[in-house]
């Protein structure tokens, strides 16, 4: 590939286009806002200017609900030798251009599972992909060349390619992405009026559960507008569980001994189905999630702490596997939680013990 047309620079269409142009790609950046396919020149993500003829790959960037007319008028112009598009649903916009009676042999729909809760293209980086899926929906009917091109672009951008079905893959972000941030969404709306005093104590519980509903809700509102069967289906059934734990916790201030007893049943019950299914979300680089150990420092909130623990651990021997830090509320003082290898933690708590941190237990 030498040469790419992205059209829509936002957050992942920028991202994209500032990969390839680091790998010296050619990149011509299109978007219904000129001032924004001009802000995404300006960070060095290529040229706003129109190419001069077609080019290898055209990365449509838009809306879900934009995908099609804007593929569909990308195709009719001959503006490249294949297209993707790389919305985060795949099923819907292919139906809307086999409607259009095109022909889709030159296009592939995919989808980069990455992101974050800021959009637009001040909020891009090159490595936005690096190390996540990128799934590709091809089809009988798409041309080896287009699939070669899709394959380079995830290339470049240092993601992992999976193919999928479409409408597989409609499912499966309906499980993993969008049902998951509406639930978010309803959890965090309970502390829009919430006491003051209550806020105040909140953990990283509830910063882990409420992360993603900071999301732009206008963009949300295009991606669930796009999918919402598989999301509804979803939500009905949890829907079912917390109807079903709603009576649990009810039963539970029964007085009678043995409502309490079903009321402490169902709460186990979906307590355990909740660790079933967590231990099946992937570990560290997509491999399976294994146990590690967590060694707790406490720090003071001052620069250059979280190198001091970092070159301590290396020094010591030990790879941090994963880390989470834990604010203290109304403290410049936190809890870092390094996660290592089992046999790794007694080494690297000794080890930092000695080198001053406080450990806790």
């Amino acid at each position: 590939m030498r040469t790419a047309l992205v059209i829509g620079t936002g957050l992942i269409g920028t991202s994209a286009a500032l990969a390839l142009a680091a790998r010296g790609v050619t990149v011509h950046l299109a978007d219904h806002d000129p001032e924004q396919a001009r802000t995404a020149a300006a960070l060095g993500a290529g040229t706003d200017e129109a190419p001069e003829g077609p080019v290898d790959l055209a990365i449509v960037a838009a809306p879900p609900a934009h995908v099609a007319g804007v593929l569909g008028d990308a195709m009719r112009r001959g503006v490249a030798r294949g297209y993707i598009d790389v919305a985060s649903v795949k099923g819907g916009p292919r139906r809307e251009l086999e409607a259009l009676g095109l022909d889709l042999s030159a296009y592939i729909g995919t989808h980069p599972m990455s992101g974050r809760e800021k959009s637009g293209p001040l909020a891009a980086s090159a490595d936005l992909f690096e190390g996540r899926p990128w799934v590709l929906t091809p089809t009988r009917d798409t041309d080896t060349e287009v699939l070669n091109l899709a394959l380079e672009l995830v290339s470049h951008c240092r993601a992992v390619p999976v193919v999928m079905d479409a409408d597989a893959h409609d499912r499966a972000v309906a499980l993993v992405s969008h049902m998951p941030h509406l639930v978010s969404s309803m959890v965090a709306a309970r502390l829009e009026h919430a006491e003051e005093a209550a806020v105040r104590l909140c953990g990283q519980g509830i910063r882990d559960v409420t992360r993603i509903a900071a999301s732009d809700p206008g963009m949300w509102i295009d991606i669930l507008s796009a999918n919402p069967g598989p999301v509804a289906d979803l939500l009905t059934d949890v829907a079912g569980d917390l109807e079903e734990t709603v009576r649990a916790l009810r039963a539970l201030q029964s007085a009678d001994e043995a409502k309490r007893g079903e009321g402490a049943s169902g709460i186990e019950n979906v307590l355990r189905r909740g660790n079933a299914g967590q231990v099946r979300v992937p570990g560290k680089h997509g491999s399976a999630p294994r146990a590690y150990e967590v060694v707790a420092v406490l720090i003071d909130d001052q620069p250059g702490q979280l190198a001091r623990i970092f070159a301590d651990a290396g020094r010591a021997g030990v790879n941090i596997e994963d880390v989470r830090i834990e604010h203290a509320t109304g403290q410049q003082a936190g809890l870092v939680q390094l996660m290592v290898e089992p046999s790794a933690a007694p080494v690297l708590s000794a080890s930092l013990r000695e080198r001053g941190w406080a450990i806790r237990q």
